[in-house]
């Protein structure tokens, strides 16, 4: 995880400017780097490095002696860089896994480069010798980049709207700051005086679309048709591999457990993956939660079974609340699930930097909007409407738990990576008929949950735990998240705040006391920039003001779930 931001065209002191920069500091706290760019005295790059590949050679703006012309300043990893560097006949000069960008830029030119790259990505790329700019983004948005275009022709870009929201302009408003979208690329002229004009955005590539790196993977070719053994294979064959190419990394590799399906997956694979590479150090593992949280038993048993070195982070109400208004403005968000479920992962995190030497991070998040998760799925109209359901929310990921992953991760320095966003495995995963990735027997997840019954990597208590919903698994079963948020927010906006909040607030009017004081702490931080959230997550197919699962008749607590579960464990 780093922090990227670069100015092109500024008419104001890039002295003063560049003090924006300082706000997203906390990505990379490692080194720091401000650079003007030769023969273009208003355009700059600034970066904040978080070390994790080639620390002697890895500061940006790269540039290499091959291609003097060539600023690169990018966020992220390219996992098969080392793949494409025979047939395509590179010659690297560092072993920066972002280098690739440079070869490819040249060699192919920037749309099948974008296209090339099998990894997680926010880029931006100037070529001096052909007075161009590149934007780009990976296909899910994992790494995030705004950008700020004014009227002119100025455009400031950075990893964070915070880093933009200060910088000075031209104009009369404030221009807009706008999330760079993902699987796109924007390709503008640079003019001699640093301002740009956009030429065109390039949508590179598509969710259900096979990537074009797939034809250098060394994975091999997957098992043909949808026989269920088959199925079940690849999908163990793409999540193993998913896990293994991120072990790329020089820096001490951790994973989050919330003892739920998705996080344990990638734990079990990660301590199996980390025995055969030979890594030496042990794996460590982080749960968090409040005394007696069933997330927190649950993970417990997972550590106890992979045998991970397992951390567990406990944290009260009080603790909780106090730290909303970080979690709000480190977020860039007031939407409402977002925020409530950025506590518990913004406290782990500090946790981890603060006492661990664990930077590198893996998670689940993803699973649930690609393998249909979420418990309202058991109410889709039909397999078809539940398969474009899932479309929507991976293409949406960006905006929510994206975001929320990536925004309490790097808040403090880490690195997040998440295996259930690869590339090939979720164009893959889309590809089945719809009504094989359909909750089933009462379980959501069943056909991946089904894959793994034999894999030994779990307890079989574990692998068919049911969904838990954050508020629920994170707290006490006395009393939940949700409901403890509840009683403070009632005390913090009045009824009569909430009759007027279509007055006060009329874009994404709060309907709910939590949500209005969600809103009240965002405009503190980022006034009249409420735009930067389009609309609520909310569940589908039913009546919802709250995105909470209980909104839903078919969600039960853990303890209701109990006899259910051991009924389906004694099928199985």
């Amino acid at each position: 995880m780093c922090g990227i931001w670069a100015l092109f065209g500024s008419d104001e002191c890039l002295t003063v400017q560049c003090t924006t920069a300082m706000k997203i500091n906390h990505r990379g706290p490692d080194a720091f780097r401000f650079e003007n760019v030769n023969n273009f005295t208003n355009c700059c790059f600034g970066f904040h490095r978080l070390a994790i590949v080639d620390q002697l050679y890895g500061m940006q703006p790269l540039r290499i002696k091959k291609f003097p012309y060539l600023w690169l300043c990018y966020n992220g990893e390219i996992y098969n860089f080392k793949q494409l560097q025979k047939p395509l006949g590179f010659e690297y000069q560092t072993c920066m896994d972002g280098e690739v960008i440079l070869h490819l830029y040249d060699k192919v030119g920037i749309e099948k480069t974008a296209k090339l790259l099998d990894g997680v990505f926010a880029f931006i790329l100037l070529d001096t010798a052909n007075r161009k700019v590149f934007l780009g983004r990976d296909t899910y948005g994992v790494r995030p980049i705004f950008k700020l275009i004014t009227d002119d022709g100025f455009l400031a870009v950075c990893s964070e709207a915070k880093g933009l929201v200060d910088i000075r302009h031209s104009m009369a408003s404030s221009p807009e700051i706008v999330p760079f979208p993902p699987g796109h690329y924007e390709v503008f002229d640079l003019k001699q005086n640093g301002k740009v004009s956009s030429v065109e955005l390039v949508k590179f590539h598509s969710i259900k679309n096979e990537p074009a790196h797939a034809i250098y993977d060394t994975l091999g070719s997957l098992n043909s048709g949808f026989e269920l053994e088959n199925v079940k294979g690849n999908i163990r064959l793409l999540l193993e591999n998913a896990v293994r190419k991120r072990l790329m990394a020089h820096r001490r590799i951790g994973c989050l457990l919330s003892g739920g399906l998705d996080s344990s997956l990638v734990a079990a694979l990660l301590r199996k993956l980390m025995k055969e590479d030979n890594i030496k150090y042990a794996l460590q593992t982080f749960a968090i939660g409040t005394e007696d949280s069933p997330d927190v038993r649950a993970a417990r048993k997972v550590a106890n079974f992979i045998g991970s070195e397992h951390h567990e982070v406990t944290f009260t109400p009080e603790e909780g609340i106090s730290c909303l208004d970080d979690v709000i403005r480190t977020l860039e968000t007031y939407d409402i699930t977002t925020v409530r479920a950025s506590v518990g992962m913004y406290l782990v995190s500090r946790y981890i930097r603060k006492t661990t030497d664990s930077v590198v991070i893996f998670s689940g998040e993803g699973s649930d909007e690609l393998t249909q998760g979420y418990i309202y799925f058991h109410k889709a109209p039909s397999p078809l409407e539940a398969a474009e359901e899932s479309e929507r929310l991976l293409k949406e990921l960006y905006m929510f738990d994206v975001l929320r992953a990536d925004r309490t991760t790097a808040a403090h320095g880490l690195e997040l990576r998440v295996p259930f966003l690869d590339h090939r495995f979720t164009t893959y995963y889309l590809s089945l008929p719809p009504e094989l990735r359909v909750p089933k027997n009462g379980i959501e997840k069943f056909l991946l949950r089904d894959a793994f019954q034999d894999s030994k990597l779990l307890p079989e208590e574990i692998l068919w735990r049911p969904k838990e919903a954050f508020s629920d698994g994170i707290t006490s079963v006395k009393k939940s998240w949700f409901a403890l948020l509840q009683e403070y927010v009632d005390s913090q906006v009045n009824n009569s705040d909430l009759e007027r909040a279509e007055e006060k607030f009329p874009f994404n009017t709060p309907r709910t006391k939590e949500a209005y004081f969600y809103r009240q702490i965002f405009e503190k931080h980022f006034p009249g920039r409420a735009d930067w959230l389009s609309h609520y997550w909310m569940p589908k197919w039913i009546k919802a003001s709250d995105p909470s699962a209980r909104t839903l008749s078919h969600y039960k607590t853990e303890d209701d779930k109990n006899g259910a579960e051991k009924v389906h464990l004694d099928r199985c």
